[in-house]
């Protein structure tokens, strides 16, 4: 994700227009439910609530999408001698919970990546098809891309592919590797972090008109004899990039297609809910417009909160970003929310450049902070604290977080304020002291278990075994009385909330056998589903709408063939997700198996 606003007006400005898409005008009130006029009754082998009060059900009443009651068929009498109702039992044999929440995700870009052509070291799930099973070197990465150029019949067409894995790879692409491809065709790389492009010469000389410019961009590559190399490391040089680039795969068609994949990869997942955490980066106005195009869409199958994007924000209203967010709720509906602003501290895990210190890497080098100091990042944060925003900050490394964390304690010295909902996004290397921190400073916690579960085998080497190793400390946040959620950040992990909690409850890793990482990091299987239901929609501000089985709440369900809470641990990454409910509509995930018009 990038730090600066992408200048893609000129690409998608007339894409209002081609798209057909209308934005509400009026905003949808969350007003008291009306009196049911049919009441539809699940039945289930059990329902498991995340309320402690009554934290399992074999009944659960709804009407108009709300839940009424919850309990046993018996418990519900008093609705039911009142009113007109059916019961349904086609979950009679099934487990369910209240539907999963993904509280930190890139429907969008998550989207675009996966719909391109892959590129990844590990392997990668695909919603419409066959899993890419992953390219075990960079000889196979070079020859993969030649095959995909080959099946390409127009020479002058650009070839994207995603999910290069630097660090897996030991190379870092540029020119004259992927010039092995084609020296005709455009070649567009793709980090599997998303924040770093690569292109071969063809590509170069068709987007970077004017590579004087683009030497002035931070982390544009440059040769010896000073001519571009092809490199565009980190989030400013590839927002650069792709202010030229986009217009050959940000169409409509495209756009909507990375959406739709996006929903139906989560909901085979058993997500209803997720959350964007860039809102604004591409445009603000196109984004508007495709959010509102998802949410009232009957082919879609996901609620989703949007966390606006503060730096493109700023660069489009200047002066007015605050208040151009605030009106942002207007747009709300029952399935689009506004809620926070989103700042980054450093860097990504995945690229080895989110910022570290005392030690660096291995290799020594520290990664990149984007604000040089806790005070200049506080004092960015500062107007949206103060006009009441809850605040997300990127927080990968513990030079990202310290600044992050010190930044938040000059803004609760200045203005102190309680439910802040200060959220260390990622958190992926704290030390035990600055978990206590966070405790101590009100923050709350959303972390991203694949930095071990997938990561761990291959980051190790840069890390050092104990970093690698205690990467997501849930152990040690829960200790200390975090509220701590699980997130995907899909692309750069899947949104796959089962295989999260397997991950936190047994503390291994995907790829590397048996071997546990920091296994005192561990949690209960528990906790690590609140993590996933109620404690996620904390995160995002919509616990009282989703994340439980209460009355008043969506009637939003995972199906599960198994119940986590009572399968050997080490077996909850296999349980079957048989489908979702969204408001009481079922959506099985046979549904969701191919593309279709959106």
């Amino acid at each position: 994700m990038g730090v600066r606003k992408t200048c893609l007006k000129s690409i998608l400005g007339g894409m209002i227009l081609l798209a057909g898409m209308a934005i509400h005008a009026e905003p949808m009130q969350f007003l008291p439910m009306d009196k049911p006029q049919k009441i539809t009754v699940f039945v289930a082998k059990k329902f498991v609530t995340m309320d402690p009060a009554i934290p399992t059900a074999t009944a659960v009443a709804i009407s108009d999408g709300k839940i009424l009651s919850v309990g046993s068929l018996l418990d519900l009498k008093p609705w039911l001698d009142k009113y007109p109702y059916e019961i349904n039992r086609q979950f009679a044999d099934k487990i369910v919970y209240p539907g999963f929440v993904d509280p930190h995700s890139h429907p969008l870009m998550g989207g675009i990546t996966q719909t391109s052509l892959p590129l990844t070291f590990l392997p990668l799930p695909n919603a419409w098809g066959k899993p890419f099973p992953g390219v075990p070197n960079l000889k196979a990465a070079i020859a993969k891309l030649k095959e995909y150029s080959a099946a390409i019949a127009d020479p002058n067409e650009m070839l994207l592919a995603w999910g290069y894995d630097i660090i897996a790879m030991k190379q870092t692409p540029d020119s004259a590797m992927l010039d092995a491809v084609s020296t005709i065709r455009p070649v567009m790389v793709w980090d599997y972090s998303e924040h770093n492009l690569f292109l071969n010469s063809a590509a170069l000389k068709k987007y970077v008109a004017d590579p004087e410019s683009a030497k002035k961009i931070v982390g544009v590559g440059v040769n010896a004899d000073g001519t571009l190399n092809g490199q565009f490391i980190g989030v400013n040089a590839s927002q650069y990039l792709m202010g030229f680039a986009g217009k050959d795969f940000l169409t409509p068609d495209r756009l909507s297609k990375a959406m739709l994949y996006s929903n139906d990869l989560a909901q085979q997942g058993g997500v209803t809910t997720t959350a964007e955490l860039t809102f604004g980066l591409f445009d603000v106005d196109f984004e508007k417009m495709m959010m509102s195009k998802f949410t009232n869409s009957n082919i879609t199958s996901l609620r989703i909160a949007n966390v606006v994007y503060a730096d493109p924000f700023i660069a489009k209203y200047g002066e007015k970003a605050i208040e151009e967010a605030q009106a942002l709720p207007k747009l709300n509906n029952d399935r689009l929310f506004f809620k926070g602003v989103k700042f980054f501290s450093d860097d990504a895990y995945l690229s080895n450049m989110m910022g570290l210190q005392n030690p660096a890497y291995t290799d020594w080098h520290k990664g990149i902070i984007f604000y040089p100091s806790a005070q200049s990042l506080e004092k960015a944060i500062r107007p949206w604290w103060n006009a009441g925003f809850a605040v997300h900050v990127h927080s990968n490394g513990n030079g990202g977080i310290a600044n992050s964390l010190n930044a938040l304690q000059m803004l609760q010295d200045e203005k102190p304020r309680f439910d802040h909902r200060f959220t260390l996004e990622h958190l992926g290397l704290p030390s035990s002291m600055m978990v206590r921190k966070v405790k101590e400073l009100g923050a709350i916690a959303s972390v991203n278990p694949s930095y071990f579960y997938t990561r761990a085998g291959v980051q190790v080497e840069d890390l050092g075994t104990d970093r690698a190793s205690y990467a997501t400390r849930t152990g040690n946040l829960v200790k200390e009385g975090v509220i701590v959620a699980l997130h995907s950040d899909n692309p750069v992990g899947q949104p796959l909330p089962l295989k999260e909690v397997w991950a936190v409850v047994n503390r291994q890793n995907l790829y590397t056998g048996d071997r546990k990482w920091a296994p005192a990091e561990a949690v209960s299987v528990e906790q690590a589903m609140r993590m996933v239901t109620i404690d996620a929609a904390y995160v995002i501000g919509l616990e009282n709408q989703v994340g439980s089985i209460e009355p008043g709440k969506f009637a939003d369900f995972t199906i599960l063939a198994e119940d986590p809470m009572t399968v050997p641990k080490e077996k909850i990454k296999d349980i079957a997700v048989t489908g979702t409910v969204l408001g009481g509509r079922f959506i099985p995930v046979s549904e969701t198996r191919q593309p279709r018009p959106f």
